[in-house]
Formats: structure tokens, C-alpha cells, sequence
């Protein structure tokens, strides 16, 4: 059996569990969700199992193709990207600044945790814009020819 179908059935049994699991919490209802610990924790705590086991099926998944690729692929090339990444993060870092801040309920964020929200944001920014240009050039490419 190859790897394909394994992951196809497993994804089916998975989804049907699932499935069950999300009638269970309709059955139920929000008030007795909302209501009542036992019954939060005898039809919510399942469904959220289920959830990081796909979670964690999903990143060894990742892992294991990632370190495939990087052994049977080009590692320079690897490199480079991931090089090119951490130097986009870190002009992120140094394009914010960090403030203590409150937040609407009440606690306070620090200043270090606020500078590093500001960064993945600015990360984002920057990666989305990357994207968007290589995707205009792409097409104009393709109009050329």
C-alpha cells in the first residue's frame, strides 16, 4: 500500500470521528455547553483531541517531507531561501518598536512581546508584498511571450 492511500484512509477515519465528535456538540446545545463543566468536558474535550492529533500528524508530516526534500534536493538553494527569511524577520524587528500596551481585558502586554507582534505583522506585510509582486511579474511574463 503506498503512502497515498494509508494518509487517504486515515484522513476518512479521522473525518468521520470528527464528524460524530461535531454532532455531539450540536446535540448538546450552547446552553449545556456553556452551562455545565461535565458536559464541556464530556463533549468538547474529544473534539479537541481529535484536533491536535491532526495538529500533530499534520507537523511530523511537514517535518518529514521538509528533511526529505532538503536531502534529496539542492541545500544551497534551501539555504539561501531560509536566509533570505530570517533576514526579512529581522528587518521586521528593527523596522518596529515595542511599547507596554493594555489589553481590553485588562492585562498588560510587555513591551518585548508587543515589539514581536509588530514584527510578524510588518513579516507578513512584507512577504505578501513579495508575493504579489512576483505574481504581476509572472504574468507579465507570460504576456510577453
Amino acid at each position: 500500500m503506498t503512502l497515498h492511500k494509508i494518509l487517504k484512509y486515515l484522513a476518512l477515519v479521522i473525518g468521520v470521528i470528527g464528524l460524530i465528535l461535531w454532532g455531539r456538540v450540536l446535540l448538546a446545545g450552547d446552553d449545556a455547553i456553556e452551562s455545565s463543566a461535565a458536559v464541556q468536558a464530556s463533549v468538547v474535550s474529544p473534539f479537541l483531541y481529535v484536533a491536535y492529533l491532526v495538529f500533530a500528524i499534520i507537523v511530523l508530516l511537514v517535518l518529514f517531507f521538509v528533511i526529505k526534500g532538503l536531502f534529496s534536493g539542492n541545500i544551497k538553494r534551501t539555504l539561501i531561501a531560509v536566509g533570505a527569511f530570517i533576514l526579512v524577520v529581522a528587518l521586521a524587528y528593527l523596522l518596529t518598536d515595542g511599547t507596554e500596551t493594555q489589553l481590553s481585558d485588562g492585562t498588560m502586554l510587555s513591551a518585548n512581546g508587543h515589539h514581536w507582534v509588530g514584527a510578524g505583522l510588518v513579516t507578513f506585510y512584507i512577504l505578501a508584498t513579495i508575493a504579489i509582486l512576483l505574481m504581476v511579474v509572472s504574468g507579465i511574463r507570460k504576456l510577453i511571450k
